[in-house]
């Protein structure tokens, strides 16, 4: 089956090259007739083998490529008449007339028109009528393989199908010993061993060396890279050198294959073998080496898919169960299976009236020899499903991105289980080859999931080195970036694993290659590739003009900050639309087919998108009127600050706590802004001053103009002024009106002018008053504590405090009292208010 897989890979990578250029000949499309009706005549018969189904498709598939390279056949010359015809106008209305001149001119460009359209709808037609062909191929195939799938072969819990398999052994033994021994008694093929014996014996002594020794060589490098050294990139090297430990024997394995070839004594059955024991021994040791690096052996390494450290040694062994297992029905497969009913047979010639029988005892036989190796892999599947499930519930992980991995693995797991439960039961029933579709792919899946993992990991190792990040380089975008991709590229070789056929990927290519039809436009690879290039391109320029006009042009003109800032944005507004417009001419993107589903969407954005476009349409307001500019003081509503950033949808402004505030530009627009520096930074100050009554008015007024004009930031002209503004309840109310030159230091020059005040003040004995109120009572002895009874009276009689009760005594009930009885206060004639001075 691993045979099998890299063949359809390596298919699969071939035909997903780009088809070569068509020939600039037209189709013979009288030889297509007659292959179209030999095809479709064939494809209704019952007999035809399935080999010839896929030779007679791949034909098939060769005639649509040429009838669609067809199709575009003089488009240039096509696409000149149409703009020639389009320029003549549009063609009258029935019952209407035109210049005689003008009507001969388009009847001979619709002529010519019609002609240079012929072979490309010829050409349509054609490669309809090839995709119809190839439909119906690909229909019988998956019926056939549906029915393979689901055939009922004679079950292995059967004894009776037992003596099948020993039969097969001893058939294929004593085919072996007869060709070995045949083999050994030609001189012939002792001249051979003796004219190639210094060949053989290097390439016999290389082998054991690699078999016995490089294996241990490599995995010593390893930890001597892991422990004896401190060079950046140790793992990552040490991960890529331990890959070794599978090279070197497979390459030993291959050196010795060659060396049993030259000795010419084993035939071609037991050669067979021997080619296949290399591929046997890479899938034993893939699954031992992944099993090691999902795995790890090492306390405190980190695994490739984070697996926790309990249950690692387990899951080793169970990999490496998982490769012993994938190698044995390779052997089955590719080397037993195809003989099987030869050997059974007694010979390469079975009789037509023993062919029912022999295909019998050869299905039974492999069935027998399937299924306990379908029972051990499902064994260890299963084990396998339960240790990855437990994974979530080892690692407790609290980061998103750690538990989205650990409820894939889990699923993971899950399935494992599922599919390790059924696959063999249908297997033991009978139901072999869908067993056998079952257990294997999800094998390969398995070893698929690792590889991804083990790959990922050296890509964040590599970007590390590289970008020197010492704390969780695989959580880093471009590793995250660089797994995704994996997984994508996998996704073809999964569905290779699981059954899709070369074929089927390759009518998705072609469909790919193709396009898909939006609204009349057709969306091809080409045509994307085109459009993301040129666009590319051209944001690229806008970005460089942007850093020119910002570094180099504008700073030397005389526009101020906001104008530089406004003209920068304007230009990448501009450079984008123009990129776009001449990206989209250039792929030959007609977009008139899309005006009225745009116009259509047009509405509903404009609907539920009317404040973005509202504060997108202030933002370009804001742009170009420049009422405010980055670095400005503003005061939007109870929001006031430095202005930050001004994008075409919201302003950041930076309030004096260092906190950002993001303001739609609608409300800049619309509402009301104070711009504290915008032309310049004046500003004027008020400072309000009390002072107590019976102060000399003059006196103050002068000491609060001498501090005014002390301050260098006040300025003399306007010159400073004191203003006695009033006579308060509690103090005479002076004012300093001051302008400040520097109006961004308000705050600054207020505090220490009121230290001057409180310091000239205190030298000059100048009070600075404070509010005090006398609170008046109306009807105090309402207030009195309640009256007690006669015993209790005596009992206190002569203590100091009347209002409490003596020990062990406590207050009568007071008798109920009238409301007019309860204190009051009064705003007239129940408290009094008075200034204590």
């Amino acid at each position: 089956m691993i045979l099998h897989i890299l063949r359809v890979l390596a298919l699969a990578l071939l035909c997903a090259m780009p088809v070569a250029a068509q020939e600039s000949t037209a189709p013979d499309y009288a030889a297509w007739e007659r292959v179209a009706s030999d095809v479709q005549d064939a494809v209704s018969g019952a007999e035809i083998s399935d080999q010839r189904l896929s030779e007679m498709r791949a034909d098939i598939v060769r005639w649509r490529n040429q009838f669609i390279g067809a199709q575009s056949a003089g488009s240039d010359q096509i696409g000149t008449l149409k703009a020639q015809i389009e320029a003549l106008g549009p063609a009258p209305a029935e019952g209407e007339s035109e210049d005689a001149t003008i009507a001969a001119r388009r009847s001979e460009l619709n002529s010519t028109l019609a002609k240079l359209q012929a072979p490309s709808l010829a050409a349509t037609e054609a490669a309809s009528r090839a995709d119809g062909i190839i439909r119906n191929i690909d229909r019988l195939i998956r019926e056939r393989q549906a029915d393979k799938l689901l055939r009922l072969s004679p079950s292995a819990a059967n004894p009776v199908n037992w003596p099948a398999a020993v039969s097969l052994f001893r058939w294929m033994g004593a085919w072996i010993y007869d060709e070995t021994v045949w083999r050994f008694t030609r001189p012939i093929n002792w001249d051979t061993l003796r004219n190639n014996a210094p060949l053989i014996a290097g390439l016999v002594l290389v082998a054991a060396v690699l078999l016995l020794r490089g294996g241990r060589w490599m995995g010593r490098l390893t930890e001597w890279l892991l422990d004896k050294t401190s060079m950046r990139g140790r793992e990552l090297i040490s991960g890529v050198v331990s890959f070794g430990q599978v090279l070197l024997p497979v390459l030993g394995a291959v050196l010795l294959t060659l060396a049993l070839a030259r000795t010419a004594f084993f035939g071609p059955i037991i050669l067979g073998f021997f080619n296949l024991l290399p591929w046997v021994l890479f899938v034993i040791l893939m699954g031992w080496w992944l099993g090691g690096r999902i795995f790890p052996t090492r306390s405190g390494m980190v695994s490739a898919l984070n697996i926790a450290e309990a249950g690692r040694a387990e899951g080793r062994f169970h990999a490496l169960m998982l490769g012993l297992a994938l190698g044995l029905n390779a052997l089955l497969s590719d080397w037993i299976a195809p003989r099987a009913q030869d050997y059974l047979g007694g010979s390469g010639d079975v009789a037509p009236e023993k062919a029912a029988e022999v295909a019998v005892r050869a299905d039974a036989a492999i069935s027998v020899l399937s299924v306990p190796l379908q029972v051990f892999a499902a064994l260890i599947l299963f084990r396998m499903g339960q240790l990855l499930r437990r994974q979530e519930g080892l690692r407790r992980a609290t980061d998103d991105d750690a538990a989205f991995r650990y409820r894939l693995l889990r699923w993971l797991g899950n399935a494992l289980i599922v599919i390790s439960v059924v696959a063999p039961t249908l297997g033991v029933i009978g139901y072999v080859s869908a067993a056998n579709a079952l257990i294997w792919p999800a094998v390969l899946t398995l070893a698929v999931v690792a590889v991804l993992a083990v790959l990922q990991g050296f890509v964040a190792e590599a970007y590390e080195l590289v970008a020197r990040h010492e704390e969780h380089p695989r959580e880093g975008l471009i590793p995250v970036l660089a797994g995704f991709v994996l997984v994508l590229l996998a996704l073809p070789v999964l569905a290779l694993i699981w059954g899709v056929r070369v074929e089927d990927l390759m009518e998705l290519w072609t469909a790919f290659r193709t396009g898909i039809s939006v609204g009349g436009v057709r969306i091809s690879p080409g045509v994307f590739l085109t459009l993301a290039i040129v666009f590319v391109i051209g944001y690229m320029a806008t970005r460089l003009l942007q850093s020119a006009l910002k570094s180099s042009i504008l700073p030397k003109t005389r526009i101020d900050k906001g104008g530089q800032n406004a003209i920068v944005s304007g230009t990448g507004y501009v450079g984008i639309f123009v990129a776009a417009l001449i990206a989209i001419s250039t792929a030959g993107i007609d977009l008139s087919s899309l005006a009225i589903v745009a116009g259509a969407l047009s509405v509903g954005i404009g609907f539920g998108l009317q404040n973005i476009v509202s504060n997108f349409v202030s933002g370009i307001i804001l742009l170009i009127e420049r009422p405010i500019s980055e670095g400005d003081w503003i005061e939007v509503g109870t929001q006031q600050g430095i202005v930050k950033a001004i994008s075409v949808r919201s302003t950041i402004i930076e309030t004096f706590d260092r906190t950002d505030v993001i303001v739609p530009n609608a409300d800049l627009v619309s509402g009301q802004v104070t711009n504290w520096t915008r032309g310049n930074k004046t500003g004027r100050l008020i400072v309000p001053v009390g002072v107590a009554y019976g102060s000399d008015t003059r006196k103050i007024a002068k000491t609060l103009l001498e501090i005014a004009e002390s301050h260098p930031l006040v300025m003399m002209q306007p010159e400073p002024q004191c203003l006695f503004v009033g006579f308060g309840a509690d103090s005479l109310n002076f004012e300093i009106r001051a302008m400040l030159s520097d109006v961004n230091f308000k705050m600054r020059v207020l505090s220490e002018m009121n230290h001057q005040i409180a310091e000239r003040f205190t030298a000059e004995g100048v009070e600075i008053p404070f509010a005090q109120r006398d609170i008046w009572l109306r009807n105090p002895e309402t207030i009195a504590p309640p009256p007690r009874s006669f015993g209790a009276a005596q009992a206190t009689a002569g203590a100091g405090d009347l209002g409490t009760p003596m020990p062990g005594e406590g207050y009568e009930k007071p008798a109920h009292r009238d409301a007019e009885d309860s204190p009051q206060l009064s705003d007239n004639d129940g408290a009094e208010e008075g200034d204590d001075r």
